[in-house]
């Protein structure tokens, strides 16, 4: 669980730097990752990595929203 979480967090982050007009791709592995990350880290041997999982999902949804709305202002201003 705690390497699908890094590699989801990865994978949205990637998506929400460089693909932020298609948001909902990072908005989903982010908020994926959020929810593995949060189910390894309550086992007992919780590693670093599910807490690294965890943190770049967590980094990953929140540009991904900040993204999408800056994408919503700019396209309301033209209107």
């Amino acid at each position: 669980m705690a390497v699908a979480s890094l590699v989801l967090g990865i994978v949205s982050l990637v998506f929400s730097l460089f693909f932020s007009a298609l948001g909902w791709p990072a908005l989903l592995c982010g908020v994926l990752g959020i929810i593995l990350g949060a189910i390894a880290k309550k086992k007992p041997g919780a590693s670093g990595m599910a807490t690294a999982g965890l943190v770049l999902s967590i980094i990953s949804v929140a540009l991904g929203v900040i993204c999408w709305i800056a994408c919503a202002a700019c396209i309301g201003s033209l209107l």
